[in-house]
């Protein structure tokens, strides 16, 4: 893929480095020259010394070439005027950009970007995440982190062991697609019963991790 990067910082550079060992075509702007002269000769891509919020600066990096565009400047700002420039100027079909601060990740979304990132909010949520779920295995992730699949042990003396799945009062946005009992495996329906000592796998919204945790504690 053709792919366009809008600054050479940390975040920048190496995501243009991991691209560019992947196989993918990267060009990067960057409005520092010291930084561009580093940045071509240590990944050795073409680097456009100049503006990423200008119309001129991203013509000569051949957005509208571009498969994705991707803005990673330090001001939230720049990253939304790149963004819509990318998309409503130059058409590009996937454009990624940065918000320094969450707050910000909506606004950018809504003006421009098909994908706003924000790494505070990355650990903000994982960090949170890692405390309410501690009883919880995650094995996978589900839209970008929306929901996760999840397994988990019942414990034991659960007060409501033996009662059947149909009964059982699961927060919104929480199905339960495995029960695992003295190795056996079942996928469950409406008369399946949970009981102490049961490993279940479930698909739980981030949003009801604390309910879904309370049900088995």
């Amino acid at each position: 893929m053709k792919i366009v990067i809008v600054g050479g910082g940390k975040i920048g550079y190496f995501t243009a480095k991991s691209l560019t060992e992947n196989g993918h075509d990267v060009r990067l702007i960057e409005r520092k020259r010291d930084t561009c002269q580093k940045i071509a000769n240590e990944l050795d891509i073409p680097v456009y010394f100049g503006d990423g919020t200008t119309v001129e600066a991203l013509a000569l990096a051949g957005v509208e070439q571009a498969d994705v565009f991707v803005a990673v400047a330090g001001n939230d700002a720049d990253n939304l005027v790149s963004a819509q420039l990318a998309k409503q100027k130059f058409g590009v079909r996937k454009v990624v950009a940065r918000a320094n601060n969450p707050k910000n990740l909506e606004t950018i979304k809504a003006l421009g970007a098909d994908i706003a990132v924000s790494s505070t909010q990355i650990i903000t949520e994982l960090i949170e995440a890692e405390v309410e779920s501690r009883d919880l295995r995650l094995l996978a992730t589900l839209n970008r982190g929306e929901a996760g699949v999840n397994e988990l042990t019942v414990p034991d003396g659960w007060e409501q062991s033996g009662i059947t799945l149909r009964e059982l009062e699961l927060p919104r946005n929480c199905v339960i697609i495995a029960r695992v009992r003295k190795g056996k495996m079942e996928i469950p329906r409406g008369d399946t019963t949970i009981e102490s000592g049961d490993h279940i796998t479930a698909v739980v919204h981030k949003k009801h991790i604390k309910d879904f945790i309370k049900v088995f504690s």
